[in-house]
């Protein structure tokens, strides 16, 4: 199957730094809501329950309608099976897809051999330790090493292992700088803005603190979402005035 594309004057324009996640439950939900966006403005993030939900058929509207899709469903299995799953998103035309660096250094290379022929390969993201997990939680896994040191373990493998960036806490992205420079790209999902509550992402960041702390792109749900006005807010964001 030939991979979908994206509009070519997307393609060639930076990517804004919101990725939007769609924690909808429907593909009409979902639908409804893009409306009110425009590919220029973010990203789109479709995670296990929608794509559950939806399969690939959302993904091919959206990616037809323009918009880069991060396609999250954290890939954590044996190096042929992640491997012929990112050659399936790459056909999908997805600009993004993650696995967990826990899988190993052989799983990544697999996943990046898979889809370096491609001529718009998939960015390929590892994700280090979920935002949600606190200290104690990581302890119970059998990792006895503090947060951050388990981050950066996992970000360097990842780097070796052949992956473009990882997913990790904003509050790591300046350690991450340091140790992995300025080309590696770091996603930070627990983003609010400063009215929001702390929900179930324990290690959160304000946009404009993340984008200063060195994340490339963010991870944003409900604040988007849920707002009245979606477009006026990304692009306050965009221009980092929030």
């Amino acid at each position: 199957m030939n991979p979908l594309m994206l509009d070519t004057t997307l393609i060639n324009q930076p990517a804004k730094p919101v990725i939007v996640a769609l924690d909808f439950a429907s593909a009409e939900k979902t639908l409804d809501f893009v409306q009110q966006l425009e590919p220029n403005l973010c990203q789109l993030k479709i995670g296990k329950e929608l794509f559950t939900a939806t399969g690939r058929y959302l993904v091919e509207q959206l990616v037809l309608q323009g918009y880069r899709i991060f396609l999250d469903l954290k890939y954590h299995d044996i190096p042929n099976t992640v491997a012929s799953a990112c050659k399936v998103a790459a056909d999908m035309g997805v600009w993004m897809v993650d696995m967990h660096a826990s899988g190993g250094r052989r799983m990544m290379e697999a996943a990046a051999e898979a889809v370096s022929n491609y001529s718009q390969p998939p960015l390929l993201i590892a994700v280090t330790v979920l935002t949600s997990m606190t200290q104690s939680e990581l302890a119970e896994t059998g990792m006895n090493l503090p947060i951050d040191e388990a981050v950066v373990r996992l970000a360097e493998l990842s780097r070796q292992a052949g992956m473009n960036g990882v997913v990790c806490s904003a509050q790591e992205a300046t350690l991450l700088r340091q140790q992995l420079g300025h080309e590696f790209l770091l996603v930070t999902p627990g983003i609010r803005l400063s009215t929001d509550i702390k929900d179930d992402q324990r290690r959160i960041m304000t946009p404009k603190a993340a984008l200063a702390a060195g994340s490339s792109y963010l991870v944003m749900g409900r604040p988007i979402t849920q707002s009245e006005y979606p477009s006026a807010l990304l692009q306050q964001i965009n221009q980092g005035l929030i």
